[in-house]
C-alpha cells in the first residue's frame, strides 16, 4: 500500500520535530532552577541579558535586574534571564554567570545571529530582543519582556533591526513600550505590519514611544486584560502562525517624559551624530547618551520604570496562560 502523500510529510515533519528537540535539548543548559520551575508546570517569563551587560549603566543595572525578578515572582511566575554564558545558550542565568555580566567585564552584545558564533568560541554573550526570541523559540518558551524592541533607523531606512525580522518567525509574546524613541516609529510600524506581526496595544490604542506614552501611531487592536491577550495568543498558534504577539504598553505614567523634549534632543543628536563622523552601531548608545543628557538623568528612571511594568505584564500574562483556555 503507497502512503499518502500528506501522510509521509506529516511523519517526516514529526521525525524532523523530534530530533530538533533532541539537539535543542543538548545545547540549551535550563538552570537547575528554571528546569524546576518548568517541570513544575510554573509559568515562566523570559529577559533579555543585554539591557544589563550593554544597556544600563552601574549600579543601575542590578537594581533593573532586582525590579524585574521582584515583579516576576509577586504576580507568580518565574523570571529567566536569557544568555549565552561561556559559549553555553542558557536560560536562567544566575550566580557568578550573572555577576559577570552585571560586571560588564568582556561579554559581548550577540544578536539572533551571533549565538552560534558565541557558541563556537565559548564567549559570553548578552542576549538583545533577537537573541532572547530565539533562544525562547527554540527552548518552547511563550512570555518575554524587555524595555523596547528595534526598528528601522532614522534617515537610513536600509538599516534595520533584526529585532523586527525575528518577530516575524518566533511565536512568543513579547511585552515591551514599544520602539526605541530614537528609531523612526512610523516606518518600524510600517514594517511590524509588512511583516504580519501582530501587535497589540495593551490599555492603550496608540503605539507607545519607549521614553513617551505615545507617537502618534494609531493601533488596530487593543486589549484591556491579560486573558484577551492570552486568548489572541492561543488563536495565533492554532492558526499555525509562526510570529510574536508584541503586546505595547507605554510607560508609567508618572516617569513617562515630554515627548517634545525627547525628539528635540533626538535631533540635535542625530545632527550632531553627522557631523563627528558616528555610524553603524555606534549611533543608538550615542543618541541614549543626548537624551540622558537633555533629560537631565531622568530617562534612565524612565528606563527602570517601564523594563519593571512591562515584567509585570508579561508575568501576569503567563499566569493566565498557565490556566489554559
Amino acid at each position: 500500500m503507497v502512503a499518502n502523500c500528506s501522510d509521509v510529510v506529516s511523519l517526516s515533519s514529526l521525525r524532523y520535530r523530534a530530533a530538533m528537540s533532541v539537539l535543542t535539548r543538548e545545547i540549551i543548559y535550563f538552570h537547575p532552577s528554571a528546569a524546576e520551575a518548568r517541570a513544575l508546570g510554573r509559568p515562566i517569563v523570559a529577559l533579555e541579558s543585554s539591557v544589563l551587560a550593554q544597556g544600563l549603566p552601574i549600579p543601575a543595572n542590578r537594581e533593573a535586574d532586582r525590579r524585574c525578578r521582584d515583579s516576576i515572582l509577586g504576580r507568580g511566575a518565574f523570571p529567566c534571564i536569557t544568555a549565552v554564558a561561556n559559549g553555553v545558550p542558557t536560560i536562567g542565568l544566575e550566580g557568578a554567570g550573572l555577576e559577570r555580566f552585571l560586571a560588564r567585564d568582556g561579554v559581548a552584545k550577540v544578536s539572533s545571529r551571533d549565538i552560534p558564533w558565541a557558541v563556537a568560541k565559548k564567549l559570553d554573550g548578552a542576549t538583545t530582543v533577537a537573541a532572547a526570541l530565539a533562544m525562547c523559540t527554540a527552548a518552547g518558551l511563550e512570555v518575554f519582556a524587555t524595555g523596547g524592541i528595534g526598528g528601522v533607523h532614522r534617515g537610513a531606512p536600509f538599516d534595520e533591526s533584526a529585532d523586527l525580522a525575528e518577530l516575524a518567525k518566533s511565536p512568543v509574546i513579547t511585552v515591551c513600550a514599544g520602539a526605541k524613541s530614537i528609531l523612526d516609529l512610523p516606518a518600524t510600524v510600517e514594517r511590524l505590519e509588512t511583516l504580519g506581526v501582530t501587535v497589540i496595544g495593551y490599555r492603550t490604542d496608540e503605539f507607545p514611544g519607549f521614553f513617551t506614552a505615545g507617537s502618534g501611531l494609531s493601533l488596530s487592536a487593543s486589549a484591556d486584560t491579560p486573558a484577551e491577550i492570552a486568548v489572541a495568543y492561543r488563536a495565533s498558534r492554532a492558526l499555525g502562525r509562526l510570529g510574536a504577539i508584541l503586546v505595547v504598553q507605554p510607560p508609567p505614567a508618572n516617569s513617562a517624559l515630554d515627548a517634545e523634549v525627547v525628539e528635540t534632543a533626538i535631533a540635535a543628536a542625530l545632527a550632531e551624530a553627522r557631523i563627528a563622523g558616528v555610524r553603524g552601531a555606534g549611533v543608538t548608545p550615542f543618541l541614549l547618551a543626548a537624551v540622558d543628557r537633555a533629560t537631565e538623568g531622568r530617562s534612565l528612571a524612565t528606563n527602570l520604570a517601564l523594563l519593571e511594568n512591562n515584567a509585570a505584564l508579561a508575568a501576569e500574562i503567563a499566569v493566565e496562560l498557565s490556566r489554559g483556555g
